[in-house]
């Protein structure tokens, strides 16, 4: 193909993916505006059904609290009666209890009263000195009674009697709530006494009851005064259906008419709802736009202020005044969209490398074909003059054959004889070796699989070589040291194999030739070592040599005679024959060619 048509395929092409990016980068663009779009109408949407399901939350909360109140207001009403005649019932029991409590008090007054008649001086004594000193007679020895001088009434002096003990000892508790003194006969210091019995001075159980009732009866007032007070304070249940129950509402302070935890939940639920996924910071301003509410910290309001920002009015039905406004904010609304049209952002990111990968494989095999085209025309022109030597020396020597003077010396007879066999042999290898290779590449070639041993077919080879090395001077080292050397395998085409490397490195021996040979095993495995000291390969001829036509540049000189064929059917043969082969090489020090064959009845390692 010409330098011309190659690079009118190459602009074209490039035209064509040039305006395939071109349209792709439009769509994008376009998808992403539209998307851009319907992220805006989702999220108002979802703005202004929060704003509306919160003043709908107001009224309902609102209505809810009147009813609530009205229920309140009319059980209080009917638990006010029925506490008023439970407090005519608590006071009229408390009556009769304290009744029942003064008849006792009278009763002990009275027997007291008796007592006192009947004996000049009486002292009262607790119950527990009583048990502890007076019923226990041991320790009546431990009581002193003092008669002291009283007030005077009517001319009567009055004495006092005070009666204690003169050691402490354990005190025994009382037994019974009943009343005891000490009754005197006369008035002198005399131990003579006797104990009298009272009943207690009033009934401690109805005094507890007393008390019980009592503060029972000011929980019920307090209660009753309570609930009067909140009866006092309802409010008309039809409020909320009319105007001034709008004006109710908006007296209420901002705060408390918006719940932001419901605020925040809702507004997830909607966008939610609109497939919208993405974090979201919330703010809300009052009728003064003053801030009431945010979702963020404080350092980060300006930078979120600068985003993708969406607000609406909050109470905007309140009678003359204005209502609050709630903002939502996304911090990253380019991101957001990015990831809902990323389900087509990746098929075209795939497709647009496909047919770059397509682009750019097509150019490497265009410029792989010429190349190729070019190493081939080498190849026919290095083909015809390989030809056309043993062809023109076969004519020429077939000319001197026919000469008499020529024909009559039997010496030159046989001397042109073996110039004509030898160049016909020469012509027939060459010749070989292109359909060898023809063959290998319609995969026509016959590879037979029998028993080979490695060892002879290498000695075979040099054996056959030797004359060729010997006529370069060259030197060869061997070293079998292969003790298994039996593969399965073809022995004509591992034959060829070794006869090609060894000829390599013949012919790519600036000086004498110098070449090691050796075989040794390694593991299930034969290896094969062919080493020369000759030009040796860089790193980029290396990579080619296995190439169909490569050659390798002998610069100015042209001794080095061949088709680049050679390695490529050693390469296609080895492989074939389930082996491995290597090269280690350096410039002007020489190539080392390593073959791995595995051993008759395994695998390759």
């Amino acid at each position: 193909m010409k330098k011309r048509s190659i690079t009118l395929i190459i602009w074209l092409m490039s035209i064509a993916l040039l305006g395939v990016m071109a349209m792709q980068y439009y769509f994008v663009r376009e998808s992403y505006k539209q998307k851009s779009q319907l992220f805006d109408e989702a999220v108002t949407a979802s703005l202004l059904t929060v704003a509306s399901k919160i003043e709908k939350r107001e009224v309902y909360d609102f209505v809810k609290e009147q009813q609530k109140i009205d229920r309140e207001k009319y059980r209080k009403e009917q638990a006010k009666q029925k506490t008023l005649a439970k407090q005519l019932a608590l006071q009229k029991r408390i009556e009769e209890l304290r009744i029942q409590q003064y008849e006792l008090e009278q009763k002990f007054k009275d027997e007291e009263d008796l007592l006192r008649s009947r004996y000049p001086l009486i002292a009262y004594i607790e119950n527990s000195f009583y048990e502890t000193y007076i019923k226990r007679t041991r320790y009546n020895d431990f009581v002193t009674i003092r008669i002291l001088p009283g007030e005077i009434d009517r001319d009567i002096q009055n004495n006092v009697v005070e009666v204690y003990a003169t050691k402490k000892i354990p005190m025994i508790p009382a037994k019974d709530d009943s009343t005891r003194y000490l009754a005197f006969l006369n008035s002198y210091n005399d131990i003579n006494w006797v104990v009298r019995v009272l009943p207690p001075r009033a009934d401690l159980k109805i005094s507890f009851r007393i008390h019980a009732l009592e503060q029972e009866l000011a929980l019920n007032t307090a209660q009753t005064l309570i609930d009067s007070v909140a009866v006092m304070g309802g409010k008309n249940k039809e409020l909320v259906t009319s105007v001034a129950a709008a004006e109710e509402l908006s007296k209420r302070p901002f705060r408390d008419r918006v719940n932001f935890t419901y605020l925040k939940n809702e507004m997830e639920n909607e966008l939610s709802k609109r497939d919208i996924h993405a974090p979201f910071n919330l703010e809300v301003r009052d009728d003064r736009s003053l801030l009431v509410y945010e979702t963020w910290r404080e350092k980060e309001g300006a930078k979120n202020a600068a985003r993708a920002n969406y607000s609406t009015r909050l109470f905007e039905n309140d009678l003359g005044r204005s209502p609050g406004r709630v903002t939502v904010y996304f911090p990253d609304k380019p991101s957001i969209i990015r990831d809902n049209i990323s389900y087509l952002l990746l098929p075209m990111i795939a497709l647009l490398a496909l047919l770059i990968g397509a682009f750019a494989y097509t150019l490497s095999i265009i410029f792989k074909q010429k190349k190729i085209s070019a190493m081939k025309t080498d190849f026919m022109n290095n083909m015809t003059h390989e030809f056309k030597t043993p062809v023109a020396t076969i004519m020429i020597a077939s000319e001197s054959l026919r000469d008499p003077e020529i024909s009559s010396d039997e010496r030159r007879v046989n001397r042109l004889a073996n110039i004509i066999y030898d160049e016909n042999v020469r012509l027939g290898n060459h010749i070989e070796r292109v359909l060898n290779i023809a063959r290998l590449e319609k995969e026509n070639l016959k590879i037979e699989k029998v028993n080979v041993h490695i060892n002879e077919v290498v000695s075979g080879v040099l054996d056959s070589m030797a004359l060729q090395l010997q006529k370069a001077n060259g030197t060869l080292t061997t070293d079998m040291a292969a003790v298994n050397d039996l593969v399965t395998g073809d022995e004509l085409h591992l034959s060829n194999v070794f006869f090609n490397l060894v000829d390599n490195a013949i012919k790519y021996s600036r000086e004498t030739p110098d070449i090691t040979v050796k075989t040794f095993n390694s593991k299930n495995n034969i290896v094969i070592t062919i080493a020369d000291k000759g030009m040796g390969m860089t790193k980029d001829q290396k990579e080619k040599i296995f190439d169909q036509f490569y050659r390798i540049p002998t610069g100015n000189v042209h001794n080095v005679k061949g088709f680049g064929l050679g390695l490529s059917y050693v390469n296609d043969i080895v492989k074939r024959l389930n082996g491995k082969i290597q090269v280690k090489s350096e410039k002007d020090k020489g190539t080392i060619f390593e073959l791995s064959f595995p051993l008759k009845g395994t695998t390759l390692n």
